[in-house]
């Protein structure tokens, strides 16, 4: 299903989109945090702060906090439900998937079908807007930033791939 199939899912997903827009969950401080990152988007003035607690292989708990775009700011609280007590390989799994989703899939390998990803999916209809992309794929960048390296601190989309 892509976002142009038929209203009703359309509306859904814009529904999503501003319902975790306008009442992100998980925003705020994680006292525990053992993980910080930071995400700016320039173009746009998206900026994120995501805090991970990471006990062995498990995102035992995630939180983010800044300001952005609607899209920016759903797009954290989506991938912070995601994420939550997944294990670190799950979590990039579902990177791999949802930037395929975003971007396209690379080498004319077959798209994610975005309804395997659940309410994530909702981020699907963002790929028809190449400039709205790098605010969806923000906090995404972020966390394989930090999970790829512990002691990461800053993405900047200008300098990373959407």
């Amino acid at each position: 299903m892509s976002f142009d199939d038929g209203g009703d899912l359309a509306e859904l997903y814009r529904e999503v989109i501003v319902e975790h827009g306008r009442k992100p969950r998980n925003f705020g401080e994680l006292a525990d945090a053992n993980r910080h990152v930071e995400g700016q988007n320039p173009l746009c003035g998206d900026h994120l702060e995501i805090a991970l607690r990471v006990d062995g292989d498990t995102i035992a708990d995630i939180a983010f906090t800044g300001s952005g775009c609607a899209i920016s700011q759903a797009s954290a609280s989506l991938m912070t439900e995601a994420v939550k007590h997944a294990s670190v390989a799950d979590a990039r799994t579902l990177f791999d998937n949802v930037h395929a989703m975003l971007v396209g899939a690379a080498g004319g390998d077959a798209a994610v079908d975005p309804a395997a990803l659940g309410k994530l999916a909702a981020l699907s209809g963002v790929s028809r807007f190449p400039t709205r992309v790098k605010c969806a794929a923000l906090a995404w960048q972020a966390l394989r930033q930090v999970l790829d390296d512990a002691d990461a601190t800053t993405v900047t989309t200008e300098t990373s791939e959407p």
